[in-house]
């Protein structure tokens, strides 16, 4: 699997859990901050659009989020629909 798919799957683990909980950017800043960890809505969005962070920052995202467990199947999931849409693109 490249780079590129598992920045896809950091990003896409966070993007639904944000969607599933109905938090934004500025919130998500807001909770990681009464953790104290400082991190702009906006840095936070580059960095889960790019897919792009340390895994302390992708934990205490997860955490702040209160999200769902994610188990090694789910992964697998969504890197079979990931692999899939890239071959599509392709054809």
């Amino acid at each position: 699997m490249e780079k590129q798919s598992w920045r896809e799957l950091v990003q896409r683990v966070i993007k639904t859990e944000m969607s599933f909980r109905g938090v934004k950017y500025q919130a998500l800043s807001q909770r990681l901050e009464e953790k104290g960890i400082i991190q702009s809505a906006d840095n936070l969005r580059n960095k889960v659009n790019k897919g792009i962070m340390g895994a302390d920052l992708f934990l205490q995202i997860l955490v702040v989020l209160n999200a769902r467990p994610l188990n090694v199947a789910d992964m697998q999931e969504i890197i079979g629909d990931l692999s899939r849409n890239t071959h599509e693109d392709d054809e």
